[in-house]
C-alpha cells in the first residue's frame, strides 16, 4: 500500500472524530461548509461522515442523535428520553411559552415578515408585551422596516427553526387544514388593522397579556 493511500485512509478515520469533537462544543447548528473549512476536507467526505455518524448513533441506540436542522447539524437528547432530560434541566421549575406567546409566534412565522400591529390585529389584541419576551428568548428578531408605514417588521430566528426540528420555513405545517377561515380572517385583518402604533413607547399590556406574560 502506498503512502498516499495510507494517508487518505488515515485521515477518513479521523474524520469523525474529529467531527463529533467540534460538534460537542458549538452553540448553534454547523452546516457542512463551515465543518469543512474547519477540518481543511471536502464538502462531500464531511456530508458522508455526518451521515455515517447519524446513522451509527441510531443503530447503537444512543441516548443523544445528530440532527440536520436549521441548515446545519448538532447533537440532541434522543425524544425518548425527554422527561430524564427535561427533569434534569427544569428541576421543578416550570419555563415553557404560554399560549400568548405561542399564538404570536405563530402569526410571526405565517405572515413574516410582519409588524407588531398586524400580529396585534390578528390576535385582537395588543401583543408588545408578548413580542418582548419572544425578541428576549430569541425567537424572532427585526427584519428590517415596512416601506409604507416605516413600521419595524420581525421575522422568526434560526434558534426558532432549531428548537422546532425544521430545516427551513417550507417544513412548517399547511395553515389551511387546521383553520380553514383563514383566509377570511387575513382579508377582514387587511381592511381594518387597530391603530397600534409599533414604535410608540411600549403601552402596559391587556389583561389578557397580563395573564400569560413569562
Amino acid at each position: 500500500m502506498s503512502e498516499g493511500v495510507r494517508e487518505g485512509l488515515r485521515e477518513e478515520l479521523e474524520l469523525k472524530p474529529a467531527l463529533e469533537a467540534v460538534l460537542m462544543v458549538v452553540d448553534e447548528p454547523a452546516t457542512e461548509e463551515h465543518l469543512a473549512k474547519v477540518l481543511e476536507r471536502p464538502r462531500r467526505a464531511v456530508a458522508d461522515a455526518l451521515r455515517e455518524l447519524a446513522d451509527e448513533y441510531t443503530v447503537q441506540g444512543r441516548g443523544f442523535e445528530l440532527r440536520l436542522v436549521a441548515g446545519g447539524w448538532r447533537f440532541y437528547s434522543r425524544a425518548a428520553y425527554a422527561d430524564a432530560v427535561e427533569g434534569f434541566v427544569l428541576d421543578g421549575q416550570h419555563a415553557r411559552l404560554t399560549q400568548a406567546a405561542l399564538e404570536t409566534l405563530a402569526v410571526v412565522a405565517y405572515r413574516q415578515p410582519v409588524s407588531r400591529s398586524r400580529v396585534s390585529a390578528v390576535r385582537g389584541v395588543n401583543c408588545d408585551g408578548v413580542m418582548r419576551t419572544l425578541l428576549q428568548r430569541g425567537l424572532v428578531d427585526e427584519a428590517g422596516t415596512e416601506p409604507e408605514t416605516g413600521a419595524i417588521l420581525y421575522r422568526t430566528t434560526n434558534y426558532f427553526l432549531e428548537r422546532m426540528g425544521l430545516r427551513g420555513l417550507d417544513e412548517l405545517p399547511e395553515l389551511a387544514p387546521f383553520l380553514p377561515e383563514a383566509d377570511a380572517i387575513e382579508a377582514e385583518t387587511l381592511e381594518g388593522v387597530p391603530s397600534f402604533d409599533p414604535d410608540a413607547p411600549d403601552a402596559p399590556d391587556t389583561p389578557a397579556d397580563d395573564k400569560t406574560e413569562m
